[in-house]
C-alpha cells in the first residue's frame, strides 16, 4: 500500500481508522515483522518477501522503542529475491537472536494474541481455550513473578503428582514383598530342617566306605592265613611225588630220544619217495610225447586224403561250368529294353518328386491354417469369457432376468422372428469410457430389457410357462429406425467441443438400435468435452439441442410452453455399472466366419493329401516293378563273364592245392627216428627208478623198528604215570586251592586298597592326610555295621525326599527379600519427606501466586464489565477451575450477553456472531 510511511503512536490505547484497503494492516503487520515476528503470526502470506511492495526488490521497517535511559531503534531489511533479511540496532549490523534478546527485554510479545492481535487472528483469539487466556494473560500484563509462579505451581503438582504415584506403587511393592517374605520364611525353616537330614546322610555315607574298607580288610586277613597253611601242605606233598617224577622225566627223554631218530627216517623215506615220483611223471611224459608224434601223422595222413577229395571236386565243378559255357547262346543284345527301362523310371521319379512338393506345400499350408485356426479359438475364448463375466454381472444384481435369460436360451424354436437378450449383453461399448454416456442415457429398466421384433414374439416370452419372473421386454418399431440421420452432421458441432453422437460410440443387433433409436433419440444426442461445459451456456444459446453430454454431466433443456424460454438442468453422470465390459460382436462375427472357412479348407487339403499319397503308393509299385525288371536284364547279360571269371578263379585255386601234395613216406620215417630216441631216454629213467627202490626198503625194515621201541617205552611211562597218578591229584587239588586263595588274596587287597581310596575320598582327604578328629567324633555316634548304617540312611533319604522344591537358593533369596524391604522402606520414608515438601511448596507459591492473579482479574474484570455496561450489555471476567489443585488447568473465562432477552453465554467460537466476538 505505501511507499513510504511514518507512524507516532502516543500513549495508551491506539487506535487506526479507514475504509477498506487504506493500509490498516500494512502498519499492523511492519510492527509484527519489525519486532522479530514470523510470517505466519498474521496469519497472510508464508513468506516474509511477499510482505515487500509489488515491483520493488527491498523493503525496510524501522521502528524506536522507548528504553530508560535510551531509546532503541531496530530495523529489518526484506529481500525479495532470496527471501532474507538482515536487522540492524540502533543502525549497527545484528542478528536475530540478538534483536529477540531486547525485545523479549521490553516484554514485547507479537505472538501472545493478549498483547497484539491482529485482524486476521480475531477468530484465533475466541479459539483460544481458558487456559490459553490465562496463560498468555500472565505474559502480556501480569508482573514477571506471576507467570513464573505459575509455571513452578504446575512444575510442583506434577512433581506432587509423581510422587504420590510413586509412593502409592513403592506402599504396594512393600506389602507384596512383606508377604512374600513370609512364605520365604516357611521354605526357609523346612529347609534348614531338611539340611539337618542331608547332613546326616552326608555323614553316614562318609563312614559307609570306612566300614566297607574294614569288613574287607578282615576277610583278607583270614584268606591270608589260609593260603600260607595250604602252601606249606602243597611243599610237603611236592617231596613226596619227586622219585616217581624222576622216572617219568627219564622215560620221556627217551621218548623224545626215539621220536628224532623215526621223524629223520621218515624224512629220508620221503625225499627218496618223491625222487621215484618224478621219475615216474618222467616216464608218463615221454609216453606223452610218442603220441604227440603219432598223432601229428595221422593228421598229416588225413590232409593229404582232404587234399585229394578237393581236387577231385574242382575238376568236377570246372567241367560243369564248361559245359554250361560250351552250350550258352551268344550274348544277346538286351541295352535297348534297359534304356527303356531307365526312361520310365526317370519319369517316375520326376512324377515322385513334384507329388512329394506337392505334399510338402500342403502340410505347410495345413500347418499355417491349424496355427490361424488355434489363435481364433483362443480369441473367442476371450470374447466368450466377457460375455461370462456380464452374464455374471446380470445375475448377481438381476436374478430374474438372468433365469428369464436361460430359458429364452433354452426355447428359441418357439419365436418366430429374432429375439434379442438383454441390452446391458447386446451392446457393446466401443472404449469402456464411453458407457457413462449410454449407461446414463437408457432408463434402468430398459437396460436390462429383452427386445422382439414382433408383438407375438413378446407375448410368448412374457407367457413363459407361467413362470412368476419380474422381466422387462420391448417391441422394436416396425420401421426400423436405426438408420435414422441426425437433425445436423456432427462436423458442425465440432467448434462447441462434440466429437460425436451416442449411436457411433456403441455396437448393438438391428432391432436393439431401431428401439433406442427411436425411443432415446441416440442418433440425434451429441456427446461433448471439457470445452462444451466451459461455454455451456453459448451451445444452449446457439445450437437448440434438447439433450447433450459433456465430459462428465447430462444437459437436458426444455421450452416453456408459455414464455417459449429455455429451460436447462444437469446432472451428474454416474460409473457405469453394466457397459464397461464389453464384447466386439462385429470382431466375434468375423472370427466365428474365418473358423468356419479355415475348417473347410482344412477339409479340402486333408482329401487333396489323400489323394497324392495314394498317387505316391501307386508310382511307389511301379516304380519297384520296372527296377525288378532291370535287375533280370543286367544278369542276364552278366551271366557268361561271370561264369568265365569263376572258372579262372577255380583253376588258379586247382593248381595251387597240387601244389601243396605232402610227402607220407618221408613223414613216416621221421616220426620213427624221433621215436627211436624217446624208447632210449625212458630205459635210461627205468634203470634210475629201480636203483631208488632198492634204497628206500632197508629204511622202511628201520621204521619199523623204531616204531617198535616207541610202543615198549609208551607202554613203561603210562606204567609210571598211573602209579603215579593218586599222589598227582592229592597235589593239584592242592595246587588248585593254594591259586584260588591267592587268587583271592590279591582280589581282597586290590578291593582294601580301592575302598581305601574311596572312603578317604568321600571325607575329601588327601593320601597322605590324617583322619580328622571331628570326623572321629562323628562316627562314634554312627552305627558300625552297614546293614544299620543302609537302614537309616533310607530312613533319612525317604525323609529328605518329602522335602521337594527347596535348594540354599531359598536362603539367599529370603536374605535379599529381607534386604531390599529394609532398603525400600527407607525409600519410601526419604520419598514421603520429600512429597511433604512439595506440598509445603505448593502451599506457599499456591498462595502468592493466586492473590497477584485474582487482583488482576478483578481489575480487567471490572473495566471490562464497565465496557459492556456503557454499550448496553453485559460482560464479565473471572477465574475458572475444575479442581483446585489442578494448576495446569486454570483459566480465564469470559462471559457475554449482547441482549436483555438472553442469559449470559461463555465467549466461544461457535456461540457469538463474529461482530459480537470482535467487540469482546
Amino acid at each position: 500500500t505505501y511507499t513510504v510511511c511514518e507512524v507516532h503512536p502516543g500513549p495508551n490505547l491506539n487506535v487506526v481508522l479507514g475504509a477498506n484497503g487504506t493500509g490498516k494492516s500494512s502498519i499492523v503487520c511492519a510492527i509484527c515483522l519489525g519486532l522479530a515476528g514470523k510470517p505466519s503470526f498474521l496469519g497472510r502470506a508464508d513468506k516474509i518477501g511477499l510482505f515487500v511492495k509489488q515491483g520493488c526488490m527491498k523493503g525496510v521497517v524501522e521502528i524506536e522503542l522507548f528504553r530508560s535511559p535510551d531509546n532503541i531503534i531496530i530495523t529489518r531489511e526484506i529481500y525479495v529475491v532470496s527471501n532474507a533479511s538482515v536487522w540492524f540496532i540502533n543502525r549497527k549490523p545484528a542478528t536475530l537472536k540478538t534483536v529477540e534478546e531486547q525485545i523479549a527485554a521490553l516484554n514485547i510479545q507479537v505472538d501472545n494474541l493478549c498483547q497484539f492481535l491482529p485482524q486476521d487472528k480475531v477468530g484465533e483469539f475466541t479459539r483460544l481455550s481458558k487456559t490459553e487466556l490465562l496463560e498468555a494473560t500472565e505474559k502480556s500484563i501480569g508482573s514477571p513473578e506471576m507467570y513464573q509462579f505459575h509455571c513452578e505451581l504446575k512444575n510442583f503438582r506434577e512433581k506432587e503428582r509423581e510422587l504420590e504415584n510413586l509412593c502409592r506403587e513403592k506402599t504396594t511393592s512393600l506389602e507384596k514383598m512383606k508377604q512374600r517374605l513370609e512364605r520365604y520364611k516357611q521354605d526357609v525353616d523346612r529347609y534348614h530342617e531338611c539340611k539337618h537330614h542331608v547332613d546326616l546322610i552326608e555323614m553316614l555315607e562318609r563312614k559307609r566306605p570306612w566300614v566297607q574298607y574294614e569288613d574287607v580288610r578282615k576277610q583278607h586277613e583270614e584268606v591270608k592265613q589260609n593260603r600260607n597253611q595250604i602252601k606249606k601242605e602243597l611243599k610237603s606233598l611236592k617231596e613226596m611225588q619227586a622219585p616217581w617224577t624222576k622216572q617219568i622225566e627219564e622215560a620221556e627223554e627217551n621218548l623224545m630220544s626215539l621220536d628224532v631218530k623215526t621223524r629223520d627216517n621218515t624224512a629220508e623215506i620221503r625225499n627218496i619217495s618223491q625222487k621215484c615220483k618224478e621219475k615216474q611223471d618222467a616216464l608218463e611224459m615221454k609216453d606223452k610225447q610218442i603220441e604227440e608224434i603219432n598223432q601229428a601223422f595221422r593228421m598229416k595222413k588225413d590232409e593229404e586224403t582232404n587234399r585229394q577229395k578237393k581236387i577231385y571236386q574242382t575238376q568236377k565243378i570246372i567241367e560243369e561250368w564248361q559245359n554250361e559255357l560250351d552250350t550258352m547262346a551268344v550274348c544277346e543284345n538286351l541295352q535297348p529294353q534297359i534304356d527303356a527301362v531307365n526312361i520310365e523310371l526317370k519319369k517316375l521319379q520326376e512324377e515322385r518328386a513334384n507329388i512329394d512338393n506337392d505334399v510338402s506345400d500342403l502340410r505347410a499350408e495345413k500347418t499355417s491354417q491349424e496355427q490361424e485356426k488355434k489363435r481364433i479359438i483362443d480369441r473367442l475364448g476371450q470374447l466368450n469369457n466377457i460375455m461370462h463375466m456380464k452374464e455374471e454381472n446380470l445375475k448377481m444384481r438381476h436374478q430374474d432376468t438372468h433365469s428369464a435369460l436361460m430359458w429364452l436360451r433354452k426355447n428359441k424354436d418357439k419365436f418366430k422372428k429374432k429375439t434379442c437378450e438383454p441390452m446391458m449383453l447386446e451392446i457393446n461399448v466401443k472404449d469402456s469410457r464411453h458407457a457413462k454416456y449410454i449407461e446414463n442415457h437408457i432408463s434402468g429398466n430398459d437396460i436390462r430389457a429383452f427386445v422382439f421384433e414382433c408383438q407375438e414374439d413378446m407375448e410368448t416370452f412374457l407367457v413363459r410357462d407361467h413362470q412368476k419372473l419380474r422381466v422387462n421386454a420391448v417391441c422394436a418399431p416396425d420401421r426400423s429406425c436405426a438408420e435414422n440421420l441426425p437433425s445436423r452432421p456432427i462436423e458442425e458441432l465440432y467448434q462447441y467441443g462434440f466429437y460425436s453422437y451416442l449411436r457411433e460410440l456403441f455396437d448393438a443387433p438391428h432391432p436393439v438400435m431401431s428401439y433406442l433409436c427411436s425411443q432415446y433419440r441416440v442418433h440425434d444426442v451429441p456427446v461433448g468435452t471439457e470445452k462444451t461445459r466451459e461455454i455451456i451456456e453459448r451451445v444452449i444459446q446457439e445450437t437448440n439441442l434438447r439433450q447433450m453430454y459433456t465430459a462428465e454431466e447430462k444437459y437436458v433443456i426444455k421450452v416453456s410452453a408459455y414464455t417459449k424460454q429455455s429451460l436447462s438442468s444437469n446432472t451428474c453422470l454416474k460409473e457405469a455399472q453394466f457397459l464397461s465390459i464389453s464384447v466386439n460382436t462385429d470382431e466375434r462375427g468375423q472370427l466365428e466366419n474365418q473358423q468356419q472357412d479355415i475348417n473347410n479348407m482344412l477339409k479340402s487339403l486333408d482329401a487333396r493329401l489323400t489323394a497324392l499319397f495314394d498317387r505316391q503308393k501307386l508310382l511307389e509299385h511301379k516304380d519297384n516293378k520296372l527296377r525288378q525288371e532291370k535287375k533280370e536284364l543286367l544278369e542276364r547279360g552278366n551271366r557268361r563273364r561271370q561264369l568265365e571269371s569263376k572258372i579262372g578263379v577255380k583253376y588258379d585255386s586247382l593248381r595251387q592245392l597240387e601244389q601243396d601234395a605232402i610227402d607220407l613216406e618221408k613223414e613216416f620215417q621221421l616220426a620213427n627216428v624221433k621215436i627211436k630216441e624217446i624208447n632210449k631216454q625212458k630205459a635210461e629213467l627205468v634203470t634210475e627208478l629201480m636203483h631208488l627202490m632198492k634204497r628206500i626198503i632197508p629204511l622202511n625194515v628201520i621204521k619199523v623198528a623204531l616204531a617198535l621201541q616207541m610202543t615198549r617205552m609208551t607202554a613203561e611211562k603210562n606204567r609210571l604215570r598211573s602209579e603215579h597218578k593218586a599222589g598227582t591229584i592229592q597235589l593239584r587239588a592242592a595246587q588248585q586251592r593254594f591259586c584260588e586263595l591267592d587268587n583271592k588274596k590279591q582280589l581282597l587287597y586290590e578291593k582294601c586298597v580301592e575302598l581305601m581310596k574311596k572312603a578317604r575320598q568321600v571325607c575329601g582327604l588327601g593320601p597322605n592326610q590324617d583322619f580328622p578328629k571331628e570326623f572321629q567324633v562323628a562316627f562314634q555316634t554312627l552305627p558300625s555295621t552297614l546293614e544299620e548304617i543302609d537302614a537309616i540312611l533310607s530312613e533319612e533319604k525317604t525323609r529328605a525326599s518329602c522335602f521337594t522344591g527347596l535348594s540354599p537358593s531359598v536362603v539367599d533369596e529370603y536374605n535379599k527379600q529381607l534386604q531390599e524391604i529394609q532398603q525400600l522402606t527407607e525409600y519410601l520414608e526419604e520419598k514421603k519427606n520429600e512429597l511433604n515438601n512439595y506440598k509445603q511448596n505448593i502451599s506457599q507459591v499456591k498462595e502468592k501466586w493466586l492473590s497477584l492473579v485474582k487482583v488482576m482479574i478483578e481489575q480487567i474484570n471490572g473495566k471490562f464489565s464497565r465496557f459492556f455496561s456503557s454499550m448496553q450489555c453485559v460482560g464479565e471476567v473471572d477465574l475458572h477451575m475444575e479442581n483446585e489443585e489442578e494448576y495446569e488447568k486454570y483459566g480465564i473465562r469470559i462471559r457475554v450477553k449482547f441482549h436483555s432477552s438472553t442469559e449470559l453465554h461463555e465467549l466461544t467460537p461457535y456461540h457469538q456472531s463474529g461482530g459480537e466476538k470482535t467487540v469482546s
